[in-house]
């Protein structure tokens, strides 16, 4: 898990009592112990969690400041040792008492790190006690323990370069300048912050907000531990309300009032990859705080990762704005499309029809665009061109799709012309090769260009993502056209929009779609089978889309190693794939992207619709002679 960036992380809320510090540093050993047991090797507690946060004035008590100490020690001895432990206690250090987050490894006391804002305000009177962080680091010794004090540190393990940790404390997040923004400049890709936030309604809501905000601000793994039940109730109530986020993400949370021990693996190669990706807004040219790098060491966790990985990342996940997302989807295609008919002025829109997924979607969306330019949807020419391949059901599928979305329907069958071109170039019409599949494709793109130049109309690319990360596409055939609505949507995706707008349109206009989404992907350049059927079949070429496209959005959206891609594509298709079967394709996708970059450098402009596009003009700058040795070599 190590290997590939994961890390295990615990948020532990404890049973306390308060200002029973004895019972409460039992209790915090016995939930790191088991933390450590789960493979944790990072476990944050509670703010003050070890006095308990709600003393009140007996933080001024002699007993409980000298109990506190002395609990320290214990913990230094009972701690696993293997594992990086905060825990929220006062320290009093050069006289003045600090609410501290003590940092635990290695059977000592490392580092103690006090909160910098103190609240004063509401139901808070912190000031009454602790006084805020200083300035610079200077040293302290606590529990006979001589460690480094202040709040610009981070904790690192040198064998494990992407572990890096810094902490803040509650109140510390809810101001505008967070010490963890230094922290996340300096290098901290994962926050942890020690808590005591009381609930009151509507509050977590607020609080799963910001800290989600916060790590997707800092491109950090962020760990909010929060007090729980044992608290005092005498004017607040505290749930323990901790969180586990990841860039924006949540990636574990607590339920409410319930104490006890959160988990997750944190992805720092992700978050470091993110960082370098948007360097230029990431660290700018700003001045970063220096820091203290305490070295800390950490037991290796070699199991896998208990972190899933959905097997469709492009398709919105299910839930109560998937309408609402799919729909933008389809507004972002069609908006797109409507500037660039205003722009040239086009009279007519020419679409090639197939009867396949991409040329529905197209058609759907160019429909969408004509009723936002409230134009007649006759001046949508769709054109099937029927070749060698062509199978009655595609033939059937287009004519009805054709018909129910109004567009004026042609018929213009490829198969004399090509035979021409076939005796032209002086190439056997028997020799089913790459020149027999290409010259019907570019007759098609022939058709339709010059149909465009006859009707003042735009050709509009029916070619998706998928195809151009594979190069699945005739140079100067299908892989050219006038605008392309489909090029920022893979293959995955164009399943979900039909199916969307099927539903949506219901009718004659369903059962077409239902029966395009029923059929086998093919560009139908080959002849059908004996039986009429479909026999070049996409998927046995290239490769399940599924997969492709679940390598894709690893592999250029987060800059993921082969090997990793790998790792995380065996979790996610378990039960779907065989690990031969992922290897073998995944191979075939690295050697196909690599091959085919020099038609996506000369790809028409096309609408981005989500984070990965390969518009050379856009989010995706590769040479086309790039090498991909070192990426099959580190599948090998």
């Amino acid at each position: 898990m190590n290997r590939f960036g994961f890390f295990r992380v615990c948020a532990a809320t404890p049973e306390i009592k308060v200002a029973d510090v004895w019972y409460n540093a039992k209790n915090i050993a016995a939930a790191a112990k088991a933390a450590a047991e789960n493979g944790a090797q990072l476990v944050v507690f509670p703010e003050l969690c070890l006095t308990g946060y709600t003393c009140g004035d007996l933080f001024n008590q002699r007993a409980l400041i000298t109990a506190s100490d002395e609990a320290v020690s214990y913990l230094a001895e009972n701690l696993p040792q293997g594992v990086l432990v905060f825990v929220g206690a006062p320290a009093e250090v050069g006289g003045r008492l600090y609410n501290c987050a003590l940092v635990f490894n290695g059977g000592r006391l490392v580092a103690a790190v006090p909160k910098s804002f103190i609240p004063n305000y509401g139901e808070f009177y912190e000031r009454r006690h602790f006084s805020p962080a200083r300035d610079g680091m200077a040293s302290a010794k606590i529990a006979g323990y001589s460690v480094p004090f202040g709040t610009d540190i981070i904790f690192s393990d040198q064998s494990m370069p992407l572990f890096t940790v810094s902490a803040e404390i509650c109140e510390d997040l809810w101001i505008p300048m967070s010490p963890s923004v230094r922290h996340a400049l300096a290098g901290a890709n994962i926050i942890v912050n020690l808590s005591c936030s009381d609930e009151i309604a509507g509050k977590a809501e607020y609080r799963r907000n910001l800290v989600k905000m916060q790590s997707s601000k800092l491109m950090c793994g962020y760990i909010y531990c929060d007090s729980g039940n044992g608290e005092s109730t005498t004017d607040m109530v505290f749930a323990g309300h901790n969180l586990i986020c990841e860039n924006g993400s949540v990636l574990k949370e607590s339920k409410l009032f319930e104490n006890g021990l959160l988990f997750a693996d944190i992805d720092a190669d992700k978050l470091d990859g993110e960082r370098k990706r948007c360097a230029s807004a990431f660290y700018g040219n700003g001045d970063v705080a220096e820091h203290l790098t305490v070295p800390v060491t950490v037991d290796k966790c070699n199991s896998q990762t208990e972190r899933t990985f959905a097997q469709y990342p492009f398709v919105p996940k299910s839930g109560s704005k998937l309408a609402e997302r799919t729909e933008l989807i389809l507004d972002l295609q069609t908006m797109g499309l409507v500037k660039r008919l205003e722009h040239t002025g086009a009279k007519t829109a020419v679409i090639g029809i197939s009867g396949g997924l991409d040329s529905a979607l197209a058609l759907l969306v160019t429909r969408r665009a004509f009723a936002k330019l409230n134009k007649d949807f006759k001046d949508i020419i769709a054109i099937t061109m029927p070749g060698f391949g062509t199978t009655g059901k595609t033939f059937k599928s287009s004519v009805d799709l054709i018909e129910t979305v109004g567009a004026t329907f042609r018929k213009v069958d490829i198969t004399g012309s090509v035979l021409k071109h076939f005796e032209d170039i002086g190439h056997d019409k028997e020799k089913l090769d790459v020149t027999y599949e290409n010259a019907q494709a570019r007759m098609r793109t022939l058709i339709l260009m010059d149909t465009a130049n006859k009707t003042g109309g735009l050709v509009i690319g029916t070619g998706d993502l998928s195809e151009l990360a594979l190069g699945w596409a005739t140079y100067n055939g299908d892989h050219m056209s006038m605008y392309a609505v489909n090029a920022g949507v893979p293959k995955t995706l164009v399943k979900h929009l039909i199916r969307f707008e099927a539903e949506r349109l219901g009718g004659k206009a369903q059962a077409t779609l239902e029966a395009i989404l029923a059929t086998e992907i093919s560009p139908e350049l080959l002849p059908p089978d004996k039986n009429g059927q479909i026999a070049q079949k996409t998927e046995d070429i290239v490769g399940p889309y599924v997969l492709h496209d679940f390598f894709l959005y690893y592999a250029v959206r987060w800059g993921f190693s082969p090997e990793k891609v790998r790792y995380i594509a065996r979790i996610a298709f378990k039960d779907t794939f065989d690990c031969d079967v992922i290897d073998k394709w995944l191979k075939n996708f690295y050697k196909r992207f690599f091959a085919q970059q020099f038609k996506r450098s000369c790809l028409p402009d096309g609408v981005k619709v989500g984070t990965v596009t390969l518009s050379p003009r856009g989010d995706w700058r590769m040479p086309s002679d790039a090498s991909v040795s070192l990426w099959l070599d580190e599948l090998d």
